[in-house]
């Protein structure tokens, strides 16, 4: 495990993190591989095993774990500012999960999901109220201020918050991707308000960085801050956490609400449409 930064040098001294390369390499070529020998064997001839939607969203969701993993996001955000810390969870848990959920083809989830104990833990597990909560029970939690000082000295309890948090994350985005009919499945409607729960409840913790007098965590009061004093870096960080969290998912909402409203439109137009064509029929004394 690399050692996190420490305070003092310069924030753009370079670190290399074998351990992010080895990760982002091993997930890249898993995914290379699936779809070479196990695709053949899951589809139907001629059937293409991703598309190449779906291999631009791998791709970007593992750039993004990569560059919040790497240097100069994992030394800034680890020994000097928690403004960073908070984009580099924003990435974890915003931006990496649906991407990666988006980017496994459908056959491959099947094929994870195959064995009934591991569906029936999934179904569990990606519920939306079960997903909803374990999330943001995480993100409490981890924002414990003896939690956050203790991880920041010990580089094994860190990478385990990270990992819990992309898995709670991708938890949470199950039911909004949507990537099998077999799974529960919501409605546009039922994801937008689930969405817009899920941009309320962090407000919380966001507040309390935001409007704290002094620094919260006592790790970011003692290392230097190379542009901003603690308490503006965390104010900083509480804008990050709410508004740059906020602006992603109400952006999704507004999607979900045009193509919701598009397809009504679209169902109402076609009802109308066979309503004339049924009053032409009766015109016409041609329908029995």
């Amino acid at each position: 495990m690399i050692p996190l930064a420490h305070a003092g040098g310069s924030p753009w001294e370079f670190h290399l993190h074998p351990d992010v390369l080895i990760m982002v390499v091993l997930l890249a070529a898993g995914y290379m591989l699936a779809l070479r020998y196990l695709g053949p064997r899951e589809l139907g001839p001629g059937e293409a095993p991703a598309t190449g939607r779906e291999k631009l969203f791998w791709g970007a969701g593992l750039l993004t774990l990569w560059v919040g993993a790497y240097w100069p996001v994992h030394e800034i955000s680890e020994g000097y500012l928690f403004s960073v810390h908070m984009v580099q969870h924003m990435l974890f848990s915003f931006v990496a999960p649906p991407l990666l959920l988006m980017g496994l083809p459908k056959w491959l989830w099947r094929a994870l999901f195959r064995p009934p104990a591991v569906m029936r833990v999934v179904r569990v597990l990606t519920r939306p109220l079960v997903a909803l909560v374990a999330f943001n029970a995480f993100v409490a939690i981890s924002h414990w201020p003896a939690l956050v000082n203790y991880s920041l000295t010990n580089g094994l309890t860190h990478f385990s918050l990270h990992f819990v948090l992309v898995g709670t994350s991708l938890m949470m985005w199950w039911p909004v991707v949507d990537r099998l009919p077999e799974l529960a499945r919501l409605s546009d409607p039922t994801k937008m308000l689930y969405l817009f729960l899920q941009s309320v409840l962090p407000t919380v913790p966001a507040s309390f960085l935001t409007f704290a007098e002094t620094p919260i965590y006592s790790f970011y009061a003692t290392v230097a801050h190379p542009w901003v004093d603690a308490v503006s870096d965390q104010r900083l960080a509480g804008l990050v956490m709410k508004l740059g969290g906020g602006a992603l998912l109400w952006t999704i909402i507004a999607v979900l609400f045009f193509k919701w409203n598009a397809r009504e439109e679209r169902q109402e137009e076609a009802e109308v449409a066979w309503d004339d064509f049924e009053r032409e029929l009766d015109v016409w004394e041609l329908r029995k």
